[in-house]
């Protein structure tokens, strides 16, 4: 969980981080949240002032949100938060106006903003990281569809029998591309007895991350993983590409690091999947250069900042006049 106060111009003026100790329950979470954020606005009073005033508070959530209530809908990855007022909660606390949005809807409108989408009027935006989200910019605005649940990228299927996903359904992307299934696959490995070295690791040493590391040194177990998360997200982009024909597609969130790991399956699987991609792909087949009207599909610029430079800019431009 991060607060930062962010100006017009996308000046970080102060962060804070914390953790997100969700097995305390929503009231605590939502009550540091608000401690933090209240901290942060007292640090920035007198540069407030000189800057005008807060112009509001941007809050990014991961889940489903009835973008005319407010409500938190269903979060696979928050339990207990359901049909929750997450936005009417925290203006109380706060007693200012708050936007809420989805975390990765938040994370492409700051990439869009600040990020690898600025020069581009419409991109799509996925994040991979304890889950996996989306989000879509189409014409320079954030598409959050007819309740504003749109582009929830993280469940859409790519392997029809696949592993089980809290939101109900099989085989979600989020159950092949996420930190959590990266970890989750090379247990799976190492229990079906295949070699590797990851087995040198302790029980908590063992993340995406590590992962990774082990991969880039040449570990079959953990290569084998990312190629998986690689096909996966290629075959999840395939179908977004077919579907809504956009120029840009980034890809952030921590698991975004292991990008020399995951993207070489990623590329091939979107060409073979996606005549569209195969006919306009840049012509070094990474997804940069080449064609002057070429399909790019590249990483998140902003890094783990992008979602909230994202929420910052909601206030912006929903409520303030600051475009």
């Amino acid at each position: 969980m991060r607060i930062a106060a962010v100006d017009e111009h996308g000046k970080m003026l102060a962060k804070m981080a914390l953790g997100t100790e969700v097995s305390k329950g929503r009231e605590f979470v939502v009550a540091e949240l608000c401690r933090s954020t209240v901290q942060i606005t007292r640090e920035m009073r007198e540069r407030l002032q000189d800057a005008g005033g807060l112009c509001g508070i941007g809050v990014g959530v991961p889940g489903l949100i009835d973008s005319e209530t407010g409500r938190l809908v269903e979060s696979p990855n928050l339990p207990g938060w359901s049909d929750y007022d997450v936005k009417g909660d925290i203006e109380r606390r706060l007693g200012t106006t708050v936007v809420l949005e989805n975390d990765a809807n938040a994370a492409a409108l700051g990439e869009h903003w600040l990020g690898a989408g600025r020069n581009s009027a419409s991109m799509c935006m996925y994040t991979l990281g304890t889950g996996v989200g989306g989000g879509l910019i189409l014409d320079g605005k954030l598409w959050r569809g007819w309740n504003g649940m749109a582009a929830e990228l993280g469940h859409c299927n790519v392997e029809p029998e696949g592993h089980a996903c809290n939101c109900g359904s099989r085989g979600c992307l989020e159950q092949c591309a996420s930190a959590t299934a990266v970890v989750r696959m090379a247990r799976e490995a190492m229990a079906s007895g295949s070699p590797t070295e990851l087995r040198n690791l302790a029980n908590a040493e063992l993340n995406s991350l590590a992962v990774y590391e082990y991969a880039m040194r040449g570990d079959a177990v953990a290569k084998v993983v990312f190629e998986r998360v690689g096909r996966a997200l290629g075959r999840a982009i395939a179908n977004v590409v077919n579907t809504l024909n956009l120029p840009l597609y980034v890809i952030g969130g921590g698991v975004s690091s292991a990008w020399d790991a995951f993207s070489p399956a990623m590329f091939d699987e979107v060409r073979k999947r996606s005549f569209i991609y195969a006919g306009t792909t840049a012509d070094d087949g990474r997804g940069v250069g080449g064609r002057k009207h070429a399909t790019v599909i590249t990483r998140a610029l902003l890094g783990g900042e992008g979602g909230l430079y994202g929420a910052a800019r909601l206030p912006m431009v929903q409520v303030g006049n600051r475009v």
